[in-house]
């Protein structure tokens, strides 16, 4: 099981260049990638995109790499017809203010525009070579990360549902003491009625219509079975938290019918103890891959 939140980080020197990268996640339904990368390595996004999807199934995740030559590697040509253009125009203009040619500078020409030309060559594979030894130590770190929190998740989650089954099995417990308990309700009030010309017949006959409409033991063996469905994801599943959410809907249909259904205290104060607990899944389990 892994959490949703992860964080991976780091900077290093590799052959001249400088690279940092930045790995974080937080919640969402689905994957949701986004990849911020120099423009001249956008060619690398979609092998990054596919390392991470390899591993990665649900959360909102951030992957930020920057990339610093501390070495040039540009090339710088120059154009001199264009140069020759600019000087001409500026001596013309010279002239007309009654200036010499020589008033006019080369710092002047060289500045504008087409004169000199800088350009990068960008090898977007040797590129990568750097890259890759900077983030695979920092993905490994993200996953684990998330991993670990995963792990954290889990203990809380499988407690939660500990409650929960003690829940289920009181409900299972009291399903035979309410016939004793309806059938004493119902007793007295006839015996108060009637006095000792009661019908033990008709006792029985209203406790089972009672019974029929109270009854919680069908509620019970569905929770039950909810239950084990939700102990199988949180233990098997190593992407259970989509199914985790599901699985509380369906559970806490049972519980608020047993809840409705219910004319006893005990079971009342054991309904909200099983919802909080089930709410609290329900609540981690966002956090949850």
């Amino acid at each position: 099981m892994n959490s949703m939140t992860g964080y991976g980080y780091k900077e290093a020197v590799v052959e001249d260049t400088q690279i940092s990268v930045e790995i974080r996640s937080v919640n969402s339904r689905f994957l949701d990638l986004n990849v911020n990368l120099p423009s001249f390595l956008n060619i690398l996004e979609k092998r990054i995109r596919q390392m991470i999807g390899n591993q990665v199934v649900r959360g909102k995740v951030d992957v930020t790499i920057r990339v610093r030559d501390l070495t040039t590697n540009a090339v710088i040509s120059a154009d001199p017809k264009a140069a020759v253009m600019y000087r001409d125009a500026f001596v013309s203009v010279a002239k007309a203010l009654g200036m010499e040619e020589k008033d006019v500078p080369l710092e002047l020409i060289i500045q504008q525009e087409g004169v000199l030309n800088v350009s990068h060559e960008y090898d977007a594979e040797s590129y990568w070579h750097k890259i890759q030894t900077v983030f695979e130590p920092v993905f490994a770190q993200f996953v684990e990360d998330r991993k670990r929190e995963g792990e954290n998740l889990k203990v809380d989650l499988l407690h939660k549902l500990d409650v929960l089954d003690e829940c289920a099995a009181f409900f299972k417990e009291w399903q035979p003491k309410m016939e004793e308990r309806f059938k004493e309700i119902i007793s007295k009030k006839f015996h108060e009625l009637l006095d000792d010309h009661v019908d033990e017949n008709k006792i029985l006959e209203e406790t089972a219509s009672m019974l029929v409409k109270y009854t919680i033991n069908e509620e019970i063996i569905r929770l039950h079975s909810h239950l084990t469905a939700l102990r199988k994801e949180m233990t098997e599943d190593p992407v259970p938290g989509k199914r985790i959410d599901f699985i509380c809907q369906e559970a806490n249909r049972e519980i608020n019918t047993i809840g409705s259904k219910n004319q006893f205290t005990e079971i009342g104060s054991v309904v909200v103890q099983a919802k909080d607990a089930l709410e609290n899944i329900r609540e981690q389990s966002k956090n949850v891959e």
